[in-house]
């Protein structure tokens, strides 16, 4: 699922977004295309949020 299909207001674990930031690694081979560099960044925020949303049920 890439982040521009997800549900608006849906959150995946921070694992989650890490295991689809791997496989789109793994699925260029260590080189992005400008369309998978663009997946990356949303999904490098997304994977932020989900991070910062973990801190802040810890605190």
């Amino acid at each position: 699922m890439s982040p521009d299909s997800r549900t608006p207001g849906s959150v995946r674990s921070p694992a989650e977004v890490n295991e689809h930031i791997r496989a789109l690694w793994l699925r260029a081979r260590g080189s992005l295309s400008a369309q998978e560099r663009s997946e990356y960044e949303l999904l490098v925020v997304e994977w932020a949020e989900a991070i910062r949303g973990q801190i802040i049920e810890a605190a």
